[in-house]
């Protein structure tokens, strides 16, 4: 293996923690815009989204550059994950990008409700995708399975929030505008979750090259097949 090819290695990771460190802040910028009812919260967080996608673009032909020159399986697996990872990440500014878009549309409306259920979602959101990101780092198997459960309470959080914006629809249909416009913030905050536990999923791809991915699927049909 050449110094070469462990330097583009090195440089694959740190575009990829880039990019993770963009999404992330986007994420969270966005929240904020939506609490805050801060409109140039949202606008910046549309222009990160464009150096995400560069970054994006940026890790996939360095990673398809390394593909042709990786010596080794577990190298393989590396780059692989980093890839995955990276799509991960895009769908993440582009959530981001979302819940600022919404937010925009909420800040000329009077405020619906305290803004609370939210907050705590896209912060369990943000753990799991930093503990998913650390794992990433430390080569950390146990730390990123351990992510993977903790997305049910942010599935939790979202369907509790859908149905009190549902109740609130039909009490008062003045505000039907403005909780379809939190149910998509809502939305996209869980599926931020999913994205951090794809990526837990990945890096124990990447540690012990075992597939997790469907796992839990094929264990409930294998019950329901024991059972019926």
């Amino acid at each position: 293996m050449t110094q070469h090819f462990l330097n583009e290695l090195d440089r694959l990771k740190d575009c990829l923690l880039m990019m993770a460190s963009r999404a992330e802040s986007a994420a969270k910028t966005a929240t904020r815009a939506v609490v805050e009812r801060d409109d140039e919260l949202a606008k910046q967080v549309e222009a990160t989204d464009h150096e995400i996608d560069q970054l994006e673009l940026e890790i996939d032909e360095l990673a398809i550059q390394l593909l042709a020159k990786a010596p080794l399986a577990r190298d393989l697996r590396l780059i692989t994950v980093a890839m995955k990872i990276c799509t991960d990440l895009e769908r993440v500014g582009d959530e981001a990008t979302t819940i600022a878009r919404r937010a925009r549309e909420l800040s000329y409306e009077p405020q619906l409700k305290e803004f609370v259920d939210i907050p705590r979602m896209v912060g369990k959101a943000m753990a799991m995708m930093d503990q998913a990101l650390k794992a990433f780092v430390n080569e950390d198997a146990d730390s990123a399975r351990a992510v993977i459960p903790q997305d049910k309470a942010v599935d939790a959080l979202n369907r509790q929030l859908h149905s009190e914006l549902t109740d609130h629809m039909v009490k008062d249909p003045k505000s039907i505008t403005r909780c379809l416009n939190l149910m998509v913030i809502s939305k996209s905050i869980e599926r931020i979750a999913d994205h951090a536990k794809n990526i837990g999923e990945v890096v124990v791809y990447l540690c012990e090259a075992t597939d997790i991915r469907h796992n839990t699927a094929r264990n409930s049909e294998q019950t329901h097949i024991q059972n019926p």
